[in-house]
C-alpha cells in the first residue's frame, strides 16, 4: 500500500477536452500524488478498464490510488483503498472485505457524522464538505464555508478525534491557505484543476502552495 499522504488529493472528472483518465494523468504530471477515481453511472466494464489504466499511471508516479464506492473492484485489482459515501457500503463491512492494509475514506458533512463514524467504525480519513456549491457532485449537502470547517475542527480537537480531515467541494487555489488555517489536514480538488487553461500548471501552483504553507497552525 502507498503512503497515506492525505494532504493534496485529486478526484477524477471530465469535460469536453479531457477524459477521466486524462484528468488523472494531468494531476499526476502536476505533482499530485493521490488520485481518487470517481466515475458515477458508468458501465462496470468501463469502470474496471478505466481503474486499471489510472492505477497504472499512479504506480508510474508513485501515487496513492483510491476507487470511489466500489469495494469489490478495489479488492479485485489491488487498489490502495476505497472512498465510501454516506449511502455506500458500511465501513465495517468494507473493512471485513479489504482488511487493514487498505485505506478507507468516508464522506462526512458535519461533526455529528464524524462522531457517529468514530464510535462505530473508524475510517482512515474523512472527506468533509462541501466548502461551496459545486457542479461535480449530485445531491450536494449543505455548504460549510470556512466557519463551518473551523467549528468542525475545533470540536474534533475538543473530542480528541485525530482522524485526518480533507476538505472538498468547490475548492479553488485561493481557498487553500484559508482552509489550512481552519485546521484541515488536506484538500481535495477536481473541477478547479481540470477546467483551468493549463491543468498541469494549475496543479503545480497548488502543490507549491501546500509546500509554502506546511508551517500553518490552527487559528
Amino acid at each position: 500500500m502507498r503512503s497515506k499522504n492525505y494532504h493534496l488529493q485529486f478526484i477524477t472528472h471530465h469535460n469536453n477536452r479531457y477524459s477521466y483518465i486524462d484528468s488523472a494523468r494531468l494531476a499526476l504530471e502536476g505533482g499530485c500524488r493521490w488520485v481518487q477515481l470517481r466515475m458515477k453511472g458508468v458501465d462496470a466494464d468501463v469502470l474496471e478498464l478505466s481503474a486499471r489504466s489510472v492505477q497504472s499511471l499512479c504506480r508510474e508516479y508513485g501515487a496513492t490510488f483510491i476507487i470511489d464506492d466500489d469495494v469489490l473492484l478495489a479488492k479485485r485489482i489491488g487498489a490502495d483503498g476505497v472512498h465510501l459515501g454516506k449511502e455506500d457500503m458500511p465501513i465495517a463491512e468494507a473493512r471485513e472485505i479489504l482488511g487493514s492494509e487498505y485505506i478507507i475514506g468516508a464522506t462526512v458533512n458535519s461533526f455529528e457524522d464524524i462522531l457517529q463514524l468514530v464510535s462505530s467504525s473508524r475510517p482512515d480519513y474523512f472527506g468533509c464538505g462541501p466548502l461551496r456549491f459545486t457542479t461535480t457532485k449530485e445531491r450536494l449537502a449543505p455548504t460549510l464555508g470556512f466557519e463551518g470547517y473551523r467549528e468542525i475542527m475545533r470540536r474534533m480537537r475538543d473530542a480528541n478525534i485525530t482522524t485526518p480531515l480533507v476538505a472538498i467541494g468547490g475548492i479553488t487555489k485561493d481557498d487553500i491557505t484559508p482552509l489550512l488555517q481552519c485546521g484541515v489536514n488536506g484538500i481535495a480538488l477536481s473541477g478547479s484543476v481540470l477546467n483551468a487553461d493549463d491543468p498541469i500548471a494549475k496543479m503545480r501552483d497548488i502543490a507549491y502552495i501546500f509546500k509554502q504553507n506546511s508551517h500553518i497552525t490552527y487559528k
